[in-house]
């Protein structure tokens, strides 16, 4: 009798252990975001009932990254291990190599605070499952990097800043990279494990993302500001229920998006600045082969009081956009003059991407000059994968029912520009009270293949 006493209390402790160790510490808030579509309640992560870890109990050490990479790494591991807990970057400057949260952790900078991420590919080592430019690989680790977690947060009021000078070099493209880039592409369209695409230690020099949450739910970015990034800046991964809140963005390096939110869903991006090199915000949803295997779109996209100081597009869909975009709600944002933009939408694939555009909804923007147009649409956008692979696959996009409703811009080249293909007019296009105070070129309107295109002034 008492050993069976003795072995029911042991039960009931490691039942009791098990149960304590997954609970979660975070709670959930629940936003509930107006649209002009069906847009589900997005579940954001909240740390007040959480521990703050500072980084200087683990061994952070200013100047010392290698004591500061693995001081942050022990309190992300501590904060995962007791069910919640905000790791706390305090005020000054912390060099470090890469940094991977885990479920509920909230990486807080204090006001402050510079978190420095050095530019030596070696410590984003070893190589991690990621994406670029819509094509699952093994590339160097994003800076900063989640994996298939739940509740996580990057907050505060602190900077995160990468070194750049290794990643100016490997922007510039050489033969080599396109190449590797070429091998990669018919990796994923010969369905090739994503294991098996092994992109790193070579000339491949794919530079990794800033920020990427790749396969995770319920996220908080909000508060922090970003300086510089080696690529895509925040980059949302098959991922959902996102919240940026009140972020500075800037980076002006090659192909630095300042959002890019791709095969994601339920998301809300309210009181942001951007000051980027290429695209504030860039939709999107995996390129060809990779998107029609997974089949994820992005959705439920909802876009507010932002500013945008530089970008090539305050909006961009596509080009990776093969699994689909769909219900995005643009508004109340402004575009500084000078922003040396070339338009306000841009929606742009090609016969090799197929997927779909639908449901696209623009509504009270702000505008300076425009070097192209307030809408541009266009179905034969390659760049440079014209010349690199031939078209193995031919899928064309369907695009339709795009609204535009109160948009001024000061100066453009034309209003719109859709340049749909003839077997796949782009449809319902709708304009209402769209204009600019000045026109440089001849037409307002330049289209081909269009179908139930309405401009009420």
């Amino acid at each position: 009798m008492r050993n069976t006493v003795i072995t029911f209390m042991i039960l009931l402790s490691l039942s009791s252990f098990s149960f304590a160790k997954d609970e979660s510490l975070v709670t959930l808030t629940e936003l509930k975001v107006k649209a002009p579509f069906e847009m589900p309640t997005i579940q954001v992560p909240d740390f007040k009932k959480c521990k703050r870890l500072s980084i200087t109990d683990f061994g952070a050490v200013p100047g010392n990254k290698a004591k500061t990479t693995l001081a942050i790494a022990k309190a992300i591991a501590e904060a995962n291990r007791i069910g919640g807990g905000v790791v706390v970057i305090p005020s000054g400057e912390w060099l470090t190599g890469k940094v991977h949260l885990k479920s509920n952790v909230d990486l807080h900078l204090e006001k402050g605070a510079v978190l420095l991420f050095d530019d030596d590919p070696n410590d984003y080592l070893p190589a991690v499952n990621t994406s670029w430019e819509g094509m699952e690989c093994m590339n160097y680790s994003p800076l900063i990097y989640a994996w298939k977690c739940k509740n996580i947060a990057i907050t505060g009021e602190g900077t995160i800043k990468a070194k750049m000078d290794l990643w100016k070099i490997w922007g510039a493209r050489p033969r080599p990279h396109m190449e590797s880039l070429k091998r990669l592409y018919n990796m994923s369209y010969q369905n090739v494990p994503t294991t098996e695409r092994l992109m790193v230690n070579d000339t491949a020099h794919l530079r990794p993302h800033l920020i990427q949450f790749n396969r995770c739910e319920n996220i908080r970015l909000e508060g922090f500001s970003i300086v510089n990034s080696p690529f895509w800046t925040i980059h949302m991964y098959l991922s959902k229920n996102i919240l940026l809140r009140k972020l500075n963005v800037y980076a002006h390096g090659h192909n630095n998006d300042g959002f890019d939110p791709e095969m994601s869903q339920n998301i809300l991006v309210e009181d942001c600045q951007f000051d980027q090199g290429d695209d504030a915000i860039a939709i999107k949803s995996g390129r060809n082969q990779e998107g029609w295997r997974i089949q994820v779109p992005t959705k439920n996209l909802v876009i507010r009081n932002c500013v945008v100081k530089n970008g090539h597009q305050l909006i961009a869909v596509g080009s990776e956009l093969s699994g689909g975009i769909e219900n995005v709600y643009v508004h109340d944002c402004v575009v500084n003059d000078g922003a040396k933009m070339f338009h306000l939408v841009f929606i742009k694939t090609n016969e090799r991407m197929g997927g779909y555009v639908n449901n696209i909804y623009i509504k009270n923007i702000k505008a300076g000059k425009m070097d192209l147009g307030i809408l541009g649409i266009e179905t034969d956008v390659l760049y440079q994968w014209k010349d690199l692979v031939p078209t193995y696959i031919r899928k064309l996009t369907p695009i339709k029912n795009i609204y535009l409703e109160n948009i001024k811009a000061t100066n453009v080249k034309f209003e719109t520009r859709i340049l749909g293909q003839k077997e796949l007019p782009v449809e319902n296009v709708f304009l209402t009270n769209v204009a600019a105070d000045s026109i440089r070129g001849e037409k307002r309107h330049i289209h081909e293949n269009v179908k139930n295109f309405n401009d009420n002034k």
